[in-house]
């Protein structure tokens, strides 16, 4: 089964430079997963963005 694709976005820079695919069951709060920046060049915390 195919899920939704979701962009994430870097919470220090706001580049989005990952894409995740998720459930589209009900989900309360958006998904934030810490990942490498090629732009701020460190590991920042990247959140889901529509």
């Amino acid at each position: 089964m195919a899920g939704k694709k979701a962009s994430l976005a870097c919470s220090v820079c706001g580049s989005r430079n990952y894409s995740k695919s998720v459930s589209e069951g009900q989900r309360t709060e958006r998904l934030e997963i810490k990942k490498f920046c090629k732009h701020c060049q460190q590991h920042t915390l990247h959140k889901e963005t529509k």
